[in-house]
């Protein structure tokens, strides 16, 4: 019999290894395709552990092991960890600051993977005291699109054993400490990209009407993009179109040929998505035409909407409520941020939730993809907590 009180003692217990762990990988940075020292720390964390058929290298740097329960088959969980880090030159003081220049661990990934080794542990501790299978997931490049989590399935992770549920969590440093986050539905956007290239004709500034201005073309398409929300976009429905640079000639004097928009767009239906896809290139198109110019419009598609099934959010939601209490669990709101463990919610049915991280207290207040983010890391004890109860709670039903 697996007790709460059992459990937390031997997380509490494990902590400092823990800490150490993370610690170490964010002294030891590697940006996405590239985890090479890292995949291997945590392969040989996994074989010290027991974990079973390890497998290393998948969609180059992804790790993944097998818990087998010893009261017999059942059900296969997926437990994700993401393991990248971005190219971000560290501004933090402390002790375990990165030692790979213009590389830094800024949005929490060494704690997922610290967070899912400590899961590990647990789980090989008490692996005769379950049914089932847990699959232990540590992917590469999840800041980099078109990431590593899609290459990792069509590698086939989620058939060999085939996987019924999936779970992922991401440290929170919008939410102090001791609170989680979750919510059923959409709770991170699709996050796609545009590139406009305006062709138009230079000339002198003193002479506009010999020339083609691309860059007051380029400004009628920035004001018009925000239409397809305020007005071709359903208002009950939440949507971001962003125009993010906007690049165009290099003297005070000159109108230039050309100009170069790039953005964003963040949507949460597939309708929606199809929808805006669609009107960008027609309206660049359009206007560019109507001023005597040309424009080419490339758009990319990148992470889908991340959308958590109902009935196991319900699931995590009474196992977070044990943990931390019915008063620290918070109802997610989407969020425009992208996450390629939609992915995997694609094609299993699982739950994507928030551990909160940061702590006022201390300054750990800097949010994710700054250069003096930090967390406190009493928050791993409760992810490691969370993740463990989940996964067991749910080779339970």
């Amino acid at each position: 019999m697996i007790t709460a009180t059992r459990l937390r003692e031997s997380i509490d217990e494990m902590m400092p290894g823990v800490v150490a762990d993370r610690r170490h990988l964010h002294e030891h940075p590697e940006l996405g395709f590239h985890e090479v020292g890292t995949a291997r720390f945590v392969a040989e964390r996994l074989q010290a552990l027991g974990v079973e058929d390890i497998q290393t290298g998948i969609a180059e740097t992804g790790v993944t092991g097998v818990i087998r329960g010893g009261q017999g088959p059942g059900k296969t969980v997926l437990l994700r960890a993401d393991m990248d880090a971005l190219p971000i030159v560290e501004e933090n003081d402390v002790p375990y600051r990165s030692r790979h220049d213009g590389v830094m661990h800024a949005c929490g990934h060494d704690g997922h993977t610290a967070m899912l080794l400590g899961v590990a542990r647990v789980l090989t501790e008490r692996k005769e005291d379950f049914a089932g299978t847990v699959k232990l997931l540590f992917q590469p490049a999840e800041e980099m699109p078109p990431g590593g989590a899609k290459p990792m399935i069509e590698a086939g992770v989620l058939d060999d054993p085939p996987v019924d549920a999936v779970f992922g969590i991401h440290l929170d440093q919008d939410a102090p400490v001791g609170k989680v986050s979750l919510a059923g539905g959409p709770v991170m956007a699709a996050a796609d990209r545009f590139t406009i290239v305006i062709k138009g004709k230079g000339g002198h500034g003193a002479k506009p009407q010999t020339a083609i201005d691309p860059i007051a073309i380029g400004s009628q398409i920035v004001v018009a993009l925000q239409t397809l929300i305020s007005r071709e976009y359903d208002p009950v429905a939440t949507g971001v179109v962003s125009v993010c640079a906007f690049l165009s000639g290099s003297a005070f004097n000159v109108i230039p040929d050309t100009a170069e928009l790039r953005g964003t767009v963040r949507t949460f239906t597939a309708e929606n998505r199809a929808m805006l896809s669609e009107r960008i290139p027609e309206l660049v198109r359009g206007i560019a035409a109507a001023m005597r110019a040309e424009a080419e419009v490339t758009y990319d598609f990148g992470y889908p909407a991340s959308i958590n099934d109902p009935a196991m959010t319900d699931l995590v939601r009474e196992v977070v409520t044990e943990v931390v209490g019915a008063e620290n669990v918070i109802a997610a709101e989407p969020q425009m941020g992208a996450e390629d463990f939609s992915y995997f919610l694609e094609r299993r049915p699982g739950s994507f939730f928030f551990i909160g991280s940061n702590n006022a207290a201390r300054g750990l207040t800097w949010g994710h993809h700054h250069p003096r983010f930090d967390i406190d890391e009493a928050a791993l004890a409760i992810g490691i907590e969370s993740v463990a109860k989940t996964a067991l709670r749910y080779l339970e039903t």
